[in-house]
């Protein structure tokens, strides 16, 4: 057989790789491709080091987005006005961890933020990743909590000396609002289960409230099953049998404790991405509260573990309708920890903050 003859039938074969690599896979309005501003706020502790690594990586895939940056502290008695200027006008904002004081009367930045901003939905997704070894397998939850009332309102007074009332605020509006957001999340992203936590059994009048509100909302989503969990025995669930999780909706202080939980199940809190979101803007922090400051002495090192922060980029990518970046960037993150190399200390390795973003860089196709 000639050269020629031969060469017909893997001359057939390049054609049709070529033609379905060219698949259409996003389809962009006008001016979606113009680059988009990001507030950053690299915060206290690790922040400016996690932070940092992001920056480099959106640098290297030439991600459409170039931030604006402002220093913000934990110990600050408010976030200044141009921050929040900042985040009105570009919808959407990456942070590090915020320090809050113990006591003293210094009120949390973070609650600043999410009432100014009514950013009323707190998203942290808490699964298994490939390569890196875990007690149960087949973790995946996605943990949405309410984020503007209950124990969380601030509400609190010393009545006499030595006795201090603190007041938890649950409101009809802010649970049926946070139960949608769960529902219709679960909805398109094709999730099966929905379970709300409570403690209605000893708050009867506040989480019966909260429940009441879920339960009218479960009725407009019949394709989605719905169940109840009281919160001690959630926290056992979760620990023992975790895969029997999906989406879960809780209110403020419990959700906090839920997805920190399900964070240390699932692989830790520094693998954990999250955001905050309203119905104008978006925060992308670190998925679980638990360590997003982190000690001095893994600052001073350098050795901070950045990938929560680099997946909660990701998730920022994807709101921003930039989803080939999103999936590039993820795609990349966890192939470095698959292959077990390139890890900080909190996942058995000894890698620096910088080692694991060179190695996230290199792995960007």
């Amino acid at each position: 057989m000639s050269t020629s003859r031969r060469s017909v039938p893997l001359l057939k074969t390049l054609i049709t790789q070529r033609t379905h690599r060219r698949t259409v896979t996003y389809m962009p309005r006008p001016g979606d491709g113009a680059p988009r501003p990001v507030t950053l706020i690299p915060g206290d502790g690790i922040g400016p080091l996690v932070t940092n690594a992001v920056e480099q990586v959106m640098e290297a895939m030439h991600a459409p987005v170039y931030f604006e940056k402002y220093e913000v502290h934990g110990e600050m008695k408010c976030v200044p006005q141009e921050v929040i200027d900042s985040i009105k006008k570009n919808k959407v904002c990456l942070k590090g961890g915020l320090k809050t004081p113990m006591g003293g009367g210094v009120s949390s930045l973070n609650m600043q933020l999410r009432k100014e901003l009514d950013l009323y939905a707190s998203l942290v997704n808490c699964c298994n990743l490939p390569g890196l070894p875990t007690r149960h397998e087949n973790v995946d939850i996605v943990v949405i909590r309410e984020n503007t009332e209950g124990e969380y309102s601030g509400l609190e007074h010393e009545v006499v000396p030595g006795v201090v009332e603190s007041l938890k605020v649950i409101t009809k509006f802010c649970s049926e609002r946070i139960a949608k957001y769960a529902f219709e999340y679960a909805y398109l992203n094709n999730r099966k289960k929905v379970t709300a936590v409570h403690k209605a059994n000893i708050m009867k009048l506040a989480d019966g409230l909260f429940l009441e509100s879920c339960r009218e909302v479960a009725t407009k989503y019949p394709s989605i099953k719905y169940n109840e969990i009281i919160v001690d025995n959630c926290c056992m669930q979760l620990v023992s049998k975790p895969e029997q999780f999906d989406v879960m909706v809780t209110p403020n202080l419990y959700g906090n404790l839920v997805a920190n939980t399900a964070a240390g199940i699932a692989g830790g809190t520094g693998v954990m991405p999250g955001g905050n979101v309203g119905a104008d803007h978006a925060v992308f922090e670190q998925g679980a509260s638990a360590g997003n400051v982190g000690k001095e002495k893994i600052v001073e090192q350098k050795k901070a573990n950045p990938v929560a922060l680099l997946l909660s980029s990701a998730m920022m990518l994807r709101h921003l309708q930039f989803p080939s970046f999103a999936d590039r960037l993820e795609t990349a993150v966890k192939r470095v920890i698959l292959e077990g190399m390139d890890r900080t200390k909190d996942l058995g390795g000894d890698s620096s903050t910088q080692e694991v973003v060179d190695a996230v860089i290199a792995k960007l196709d």
